[in-house]
Formats: structure tokens, sequence, C-alpha cells
């Protein structure tokens, strides 16, 4: 007797990583479980006012580069700032403040921390290579996919430039930040041949720059970390297992009213 189709065992593939971000990659390499919240439950935060200000600087400072080096004055990037909200706020930030004083003051502030930008470069010197620049690559069996804020050339090579418009961390902390950008640097050695020589984050609230020098060495660790992370991601999603790791950047998490890490056990909700 032979067995049908329909009696035949079906045979489930396991769920695998498709593509992975630079940005979801740190996730990981931080927190397993911060990842699972972003990356596999899609779990949706309200959005802050520290993200708004993120989102609408990064478009305004993109924007900046358009135009000739004698417009990019910091009247124009203010500007710039509130042409950007004025297209955001609707869309990606409909109820973020609830009455005009608070979104008035937001303003202000913001444009504080955007005036901190010209203490650091003066933009009129620079003529970035690429912006906003999309990026999919495949290395070896990784799809990577993520978006680079800036890449410039400069006397002793490419430099890749991430903005930040929150407070600087102390050093040590800005690791899991430059661990992305060294992913980026090794999709940019992948597609143009061509090794960054430099990284740099520039957090306006400060303002504060960190850089460090990139080697091959460091990207062909950064490729192994990846590949390594890659499997890690895949074991997570098969076996369902996303271990917490607490630590001081828990303070500044989001899902902190979800994490089976600030949860309390029943036991203990039953004994305090």
């Amino acid at each position: 007797m032979t067995m049908t189709d329909q009696q035949a065992p079906q045979t489930v593939s396991a769920p695998t990583l498709e593509t992975l971000s630079p940005s979801r990659a740190s996730d990981f390499k931080v927190c397993p479980q911060l990842f699972k919240f972003k990356a596999i439950d899609k779990i949706e935060v309200p959005p802050t006012i520290y993200q708004a200000r993120g989102t609408t600087a990064h478009l305004a400072l993109q924007r900046l580069f358009d135009l000739t080096p004698q417009e990019r004055t910091p009247e124009t990037l203010y500007e710039l700032f509130r042409t950007a909200w004025v297209e955001l706020r609707d869309v990606e930030f409909p109820d973020l403040f609830t009455n005009t004083e608070d979104e008035r003051e937001w303003g202000i502030e913001s444009l504080e921390v955007l005036a901190n930008y010209f203490l650091v470069e003066d933009p009129a010197s620079l003529e970035p290579l690429d912006r906003e620049l999309d990026m999919t690559e495949d290395i070896g069996e990784m799809t990577i996919r993520g978006i680079l804020d800036r890449m410039e050339e400069e006397p002793d090579g490419l430099v890749i430039t991430d903005y930040k418009t929150g407070k600087a961390p102390p050093e040590h902390y800005a690791i899991p930040a430059f661990f992305a950008l060294k992913i980026y640097a090794l999709l940019i050695r992948k597609r143009t041949g061509r090794t960054p020589v430099r990284l740099k984050l520039m957090y306006l609230n400060g303002p504060t720059v960190y850089e460090i020098p990139v080697t091959d060495p460091q990207l062909d660790a950064t490729h192994r970390k990846l590949e390594a992370l890659w499997k890690a991601i895949n074991r997570a999603i098969i076996n369902n297992h996303f271990p917490t790791r607490p630590g001081k950047l828990c303070n500044w998490c989001q899902y902190q009213d979800r994490c089976p890490a600030f949860i309390a056990e029943p036991e203990e909700a039953a004994a305090s």
C-alpha cells in the first residue's frame, strides 16, 4: 500500500532570518530579548520626543547638503528642520504633543541641539559622497540591509559618519553603535572594494564626537562576529529562546513593562 500525498508527513521548514540590519545586530548583541521585541514581535511603542527630534534632524541634515556650500548656514538648517517637522508631524508623530506650548518648547530645544552641529564641523567644507544610503548586500549566506547616514571622502580615505541627537554616553557604552558602523564599513568594502579609514559618531547634544580607525583585519573580525550573530539569531528563532541581558542600558529601554527581567514572578509578587 502506497501513502497518498495527503497521508504523507508534511515537512515544515524551520523559520530563519531573511535579512539583518546593523542596528538589529547590535540589539541582539546587547540583549536577545530586546531584539525579539523589535524584530520578531514587532511591538510598537509610543514615539518619544527624542525619536521625533532624531528623525526630523536627520532629514534636515540630509537636505542641508543639497544646497551650495554658501547656503549651509545655521539659519538654513533651522528652516530645514521646521519644514521637515511640518512634513513628518501629522504622518509619523500625530499624537506626540497635546498642546502647542509643549511643541514649541520641544522645537526650541531641538534647534539648540542643531546649533551644536556647527561646533563640530563646517558643512561648507564637506561634499559627502552619499547620504541616507540604502544598502543591501549579500555577505556569504547573510543578507545585510541598512541605511547609512553619511559617507565622505577625506584626504586619508573614506569616512563613515553617524548622527546622534541625544547626549553622548560614556565612550565605553558607544561600543554597540560602533559595532553597527563597522558592519556598514563591511558593506562598503563589499560594494566598492575600498576599506573606510575611520568611523565617526557625532552626538549633537553636547556636542561630542567619538572616532575610531578602521582596518581590514578589524572588518574581517566584524565579518566573523556577524556570521556568529546570524547563526545565534537563527538558533534563537528556531528554539524561541531570547534570554534577557540586564545592564545599565536597560534604563533607556522602552520595553521594561513587558521584559521578563523587570516583571516579578507571581510567587515573588504574592510574597511582596
